[in-house]
């Protein structure tokens, strides 16, 4: 029987990975990565434009921003009909911070 024993870091503390999994799954995908980009350049964006900005049918964009939602990597916000998206910065950043990348460094 495999039984996994809990990663301690140097001070202590379990480290827990699950909460970084999702998320990048969600950045290992070019479609995806091209998304955040242009959320990136342009901020909130509706769901309208973002199909002509990426030349994507529409059914196919849904299906990036759903795994990029679920990931918590942007944000939705409906107005009427429209759902517009955005990049989730505090996500993002917290993802490229030296609190992640400290626990890789010896």
């Amino acid at each position: 029987m495999n039984k996994e024993l809990p990663l301690i870091d140097q001070e202590g503390r379990k480290v827990d990975f699950t909460p970084y999994e999702s998320k990048f799954k969600a950045l290992a995908d070019q479609k995806r990565l091209q998304i955040m980009y242009e959320l990136t350049q342009r901020g909130n964006t509706c769901v309208c434009d973002l199909v002509e900005i990426l030349d994507m049918p529409q059914s196919k964009l849904s299906y990036h921003l759903r795994i990029l939602l679920d990931a918590g990597l942007i944000n939705r916000e409906t107005r009427g009909t429209w759902s517009y998206y955005e990049l989730n910065h505090t996500e993002v950043n917290q993802l490229l911070s030296p609190e992640l990348c400290c626990i890789f460094r010896k």
